[in-house]
């Protein structure tokens, strides 16, 4: 998921735990003092960074505070939300259970989930694990989070409202990065195992792999503790935001982790599936999990940063070439929490850098390690990639845009009193909007976090008022729309942001 671009001003205190600097001629001092140097003009509240290499971890860097206002520094140990690395992790079960004869990775998805379906009978009905896996169903990326987004639906009620999400691409003609197919992938390893995702995760790879202080769960967070706060940005500024409850829809992004924990799963990877004299995965699971199976398109009439040559999606990992050599990779990003973990299998090589504030180095502590490691160091990607932040979040003028076209002086041609109703979203469920105080308020059916009060904006538009902070998004509206007798049949949302389309909602009244 994409980020709030804004800046705010605090002492940055660095950690960092330098390892033994095994058969690498990389000064890892200048790279400590690189990664301290970078969080700071970044603004971030902390970063905390890890380097494996030959299956040791050789560096550990940890720079900032884990909360603004407070003291308290992260260090190797401290958890962050992964987020959607969780998606390779998701693979690899599936990839056991193909292993165990349990499932196939050509299994059509209604054969284990009937009530599976999408926009086309066709198409439902050829779905399969694979096409899942790689995003390439015909969805457009983040179509349908607004279902999941804070919501207290199970993952089954979920993947029943796919079905009305619209159509962006043929299927398997495109690329759609989608997290309800995830939401559904889990559901078919509860569905074979009888297990949830969580507890196949727990006993097929955290346990095997002595991850003993990554969980499923914010609510086990107070167990382990030393965790860092998320953040979100607003006026140029890190605030303190709430943890979310990913635990029902952990396939699709539900770990939480630390740089120490995700090191180990980064050499199991790099080991290509062994841990110790164990063999968890087979080298034909590795190979399938690491097979481009949806491409996207390289410009080769152009040079690029990275001597990149091809890109694509593979089962939970995003595959390309880095300066000639193979990158397994994948982001991550929660509410307040972005973070990356990146591969480089021909040299043994990975990189974890966790993070928790929307404007995030995550890119820009990955390439400059990579290009340390592998000897290729010429860019400043910190400044390149801070520079272009800044830019872009310039650029960004949608909500800006909106408020200087709000006109003002204008009236509702329909009373507050006749908008007051429920109205209903196939999508997703009830959205009620009553009257307290004289006040016009929202609630959503299945999001208590998303109740909102509604302020007048110009003519039948009114402002979202959110009882809560969110990291995605801010500013918005809804417009009510009405027949030639103004009568209020359907609302419209319009609430700019990269990653939670209100848009798709199309809630219309079904009772006053």
């Amino acid at each position: 998921m994409k980020k709030l671009l804004l800046l705010f001003t605090v002492l940055l205190i660095s950690t960092t735990n330098i390892l033994s600097q095994t058969d690498t001629t990389v000064d890892l001092k200048k790279l400590d003092e690189y990664y301290a140097k970078m969080a700071k003009d970044w603004d971030i509240p902390s970063v905390s960074i890890g380097i494996v290499k030959d299956g040791k971890l050789v560096f550990s860097g940890s720079y900032g505070v884990k909360e603004k206002g407070k003291n308290e520094k992260p260090d190797e140990n401290t958890l962050y939300a992964i987020a959607s690395n969780s998606k390779a992790f998701t693979a690899t079960i599936i990839g056991m259970l193909v292993q165990e004869g349990k499932l196939n990775w050509d299994d059509k998805v209604k054969k284990h989930l009937p009530y599976f379906a999408l926009y086309d009978p066709w198409v439902s009905n050829e779905v399969t694990i694979r096409d899942i896996l790689s995003h390439r169903v015909g969805l457009g990326t983040f179509s349908g989070d607004v279902i999941w987004y804070k919501a207290n639906l199970t993952s089954e009620e979920i993947i029943k409202r796919i079905k009305y999400l619209p159509k962006t691409h043929d299927f398997r003609a495109g690329f759609g990065y989608s997290n309800v197919m995830y939401i559904t992938a889990g559901e078919i390893i509860k569905k074979v195992t009888g297990k949830s995702w969580g507890e196949n995760v727990q006993e097929r790879i955290l346990d095997p792999l002595g991850m003993d202080r990554t969980i499923t769960s914010y609510k086990k967070l107070d167990t382990k503790k030393n965790y860092a706060t998320p953040h979100g940005r607003e006026n140029d500024k890190n605030i303190p935001i709430d943890w979310v409850d990913w635990e029902e829809i952990g396939a699709m992004g539900g770990l939480i982790s630390s740089v120490k924990d995700v090191s180990k799963w980064m050499i199991f990877n790099l080991n290509h599936g062994r841990i110790d004299k164990d063999t968890l995965l087979t080298k034909n699971t590795r190979n399938i999990i690491w097979t481009p199976h949806n491409n996207y398109r390289v410009d080769h009439t152009s040079k690029n940063d990275f001597n990149k040559h091809f890109s694509s999606y593979g089962l939970g990992w995003g595959l390309s070439d880095y300066q000639g050599r193979l990158s397994a990779a994948h982001t991550g990003g929660f509410d307040g929490m972005i973070t990356a973990v990146t591969l480089i299998p021909d040299e043994n090589l990975g990189v974890v850098v966790l993070t928790n504030g929307m404007k995030s180095p995550i890119r820009a502590a990955t390439y400059h390690a990579l290009d340390q490691f592998l000897g290729t160091a010429s860019i400043d990607w910190s400044a390149k990639l801070l520079k272009k932040a800044n830019t872009n979040g310039k650029k960004d003028t949608r909500i800006s845009t909106r408020k200087e076209k709000r006109e003002l002086n204008t009236k509702p041609s329909v009373a507050p009193t006749k908008i007051v109703g429920d109205y209903r979203s196939d999508i997703y469920g009830k959205i009620k909007i009553s009257l307290e105080k004289d006040q016009l308020r929202m609630k959503f059916e299945h999001t208590p976090d998303l109740s909102a009060t509604l302020r007048h904006w110009h003519h039948d538009v009114w402002e979202i008022v959110w009882d809560k902070k969110h990291a995605w998004f801010s500013f918005g509206t809804v417009k009510f729309n009405t027949d030639n007798n103004l009568n209020v049949k359907s609302m419209d949302f319009d609430v700019p942001n990269d990653d939670i389309f209100f848009e798709e909602l199309k809630p219309y009244r079904i009772s006053e």
